[in-house]
């Protein structure tokens, strides 16, 4: 029989950065999947800050960004009758628009970029695989079961036809939106899968001409035909600039799955370019459904999933792979520490309790911006349209020099200002704020957002919060405050005043056998609040302690220097790695 610690079902981007959490912390783990190779298709792409974050985090971020399309040539999102033909908007998306640019800068030492899951995926089962992940490709899962100690895994060689079982302490299915790992547990899920129908079709052009000016990862295409099914309107989207290229279109799901001949393909193809001679290869077709369902709870026992297994959504917001990725994250050091005997079993269980609500929320963004372009076609009058030339001209009508025009042009401009809401949710991408025991609330009151929660992040050190980005350093170097707190450790962090922390932290350390590590930042330490930012963000008096969880999360704050800080610390992290009494 094989054995190993953790088990890891999928080598998707939750399945391939669990592997690589895991294997950068030292924890034995297998992944398998029944796929010979990562993804053969462009899927996921834009890739947020959080993702970024944890990439930089890993150190793997110049990796990532060496196979990306950077920041500066994913924003001018195009809104148009076909890429050759008229535009009826722009919307500077995923920060680039320079009042929102600053938000995103201040926000993390690290931009969003664009880089399709096809090429993301190699990068991080490359990255696992040689920091110690055993990687096994055309093996599938059959079933498992579990006891008190561990987990047995049924596989099966899909070269040879062996069948054989895994022995492991824990397992992650991270089988995608039709988890077969799920299914067998039987996890609880609210909504609905297949709520509408979608095609996706690869091709190969050059396209610089019409594109190479508005440059954007998305060109979305207002055409007849273009509300039915699918995700809210034909998208012309950049896999690579300017000559690798995916076009999303819908279909009627409850008419049936269509056969899509390569031929149909290419004039689709042709109507979303607008050039009916386009020459075009078809690299890919293929038909998959929107869903609409996400896990009430994320595990069961020593079984846990992550990503698409959970959360099942259309591809708006750009959530998908981000929130996969910052599943693992989350789940993989917890993992840790109790495999490591730091943490009792009850840290596992926050694992449902701080990500459960994360699926929910992305869930429900991800279809109501899919459904809010429904607001563009009642703008355009295409609600009432019943032929292409209606379709046409209702969109015309915006032109006029007449009242009706007039009225149009705003429903327009306020039907637009609503995309802003999935291109620009900078509030839904990095404000999780976690609630569970691995998070000590400090008895004061979260604070109340000053703008609109979805659209703006606001920086706190409130418990269960990301902590916040700034710059701090030295006259030779600067680090983001990301920098100090590594992943395989928690970061106490505190001021000159607050020196009592750094001698207690060793000790505190020490005693409960965990990675600890005091930071004090100030003049003539090796840690400068360099723009004086650390001392308006930090939430504390200079002699309090903010504690970072080695996921970045705050677990714990004190707002000054009690009278025995070392038991003030000792029990913070008492509680939040659950010990109790079984270690």
């Amino acid at each position: 029989m094989v054995e190993t610690d953790v088990l890891i079902v999928g080598s998707g981007p939750a399945g391939a950065s669990a592997a690589l959490f895991l294997s950068t912390l030292g924890i034995p783990n297998i992944m398998v999947t029944k796929y010979r190779w990562t993804a053969n298709t462009p899927r996921a792409h834009i890739t947020n800050q959080r993702t970024m974050e944890i990439f930089r985090d890993l150190g793997i971020e110049d990796q990532v960004l060496a196979e990306a399309t950077p920041h500066r040539l994913i924003g001018d999102t195009v809104f148009c009758t076909s890429l050759a033909g008229e535009e009826i908007g722009r919307i500077l998306a995923w920060g680039t628009h320079p009042a929102r640019h600053a938000d995103y800068e201040l926000a993390s030492p690290s931009l969003n970029c664009d880089i399709p899951q096809n090429h993301l995926e190699p990068i991080l089962v490359r990255n696992a695989t040689t920091r110690g992940t055993h990687t096994r490709f055309s093996t599938e899962y059959l079933g498992h079961s579990q006891d008190a100690d561990g987990v047995d895994v049924r596989v099966r060689d899909r070269l040879s036809g062996a069948e054989y079982t895994i022995r492991a302490k824990y397992l992650i299915g991270a089988d995608g939106a039709r988890s077969a790992v799920a299914a067998d547990l039987g996890l609880p899920y609210e909504g609905e899968m297949d709520i509408a129908g979608s095609m996706n079709i690869t091709f190969t052009a050059d396209l610089t001409r019409l594109c190479g000016h508005r440059p954007s990862a998305l060109y979305w295409v207002i055409q007849p035909g273009a509300e039915i099914g699918g995700i809210g309107a034909g998208l012309v989207r950049m896999v690579r600039p300017w000559n690798e290229w995916l076009i999303v279109w819908g279909f009627d799901i409850e008419q049936g799955v269509p056969e899509v001949s390569e031929q149909d393909a290419l004039k689709i193809v042709r109507d979303l370019v607008g050039e009916p001679e386009l020459r075009a290869e078809i690299t890919g077709i293929s038909l998959w459904g929107n869903n609409e369902q996400y896990a009430t709870r994320l595990h069961r026992g020593r079984v846990f999933c992550a990503g698409d297994a959970v959360h099942k959504h259309p591809p708006s917001n750009g959530l998908g792979s981000n929130t996969s990725i910052q599943d693992s994250y989350n789940l993989a050091w917890k993992l840790a520490a109790v495999l490591g005997a730091q943490a009792g079993t009850g840290l596992l269980d926050t694992y449902s309790a701080e990500r459960a609500p994360v699926a929910r929320q992305i869930v429900a963004r991800a279809n109501k911006s899919a459904r809010e372009f429904g607001a563009l076609f009642t703008a355009l009058g295409l609600d009432g349209a019943e032929t292409e030339d209606q379709s046409r001209a209702a969109i015309a009508e915006r032109k006029q020099d007449s009242a009706a025009g007039a009225a149009k042009r705003a429903a327009v401009r306020e039907a637009m200002a609503l995309k802003n809401y999935e291109f620009n949710a900078h509030g839904v991408e990095l404000g999780q704020c976690y609630v569970s025991t691995a998070v000590l609330a400090d008895g004061t009151t979260r604070p109340e957002p000053s703008r609109d929660p979805e659209l703006y992040y606001e920086p706190s050190t409130y418990p269960g919060a990301r902590l916040p980005h700034v710059w701090v350093g030295d006259s030779a170097r600067r680090y983001s405050t990301h920098d100090l707190a590594a992943y395989g450790r928690f970061t106490l962090l505190t001021g000159i005043t607050g020196q009592a922390w750094e001698s207690a932290a060793p000790r505190v350390a020490e005693r409960l056998g965990i990675p600890l590590t005091a930071v004090v930042i100030g003049p003539g330490r090796a840690v400068t609040d360099l723009y004086f930012d650390w001392a308006r963000m930090c939430g504390v008096a200079e002699d309090g302690a903010v504690l970072v969880r080695p996921d970045k999360h705050i677990g714990w704050r004190c707002a000054a220097l009690p009278a025995d800080p070392e038991a003030a610390l000792d029990g913070a992290l008492t509680a939040i790695l659950n010990r109790g009494d079984e270690l």
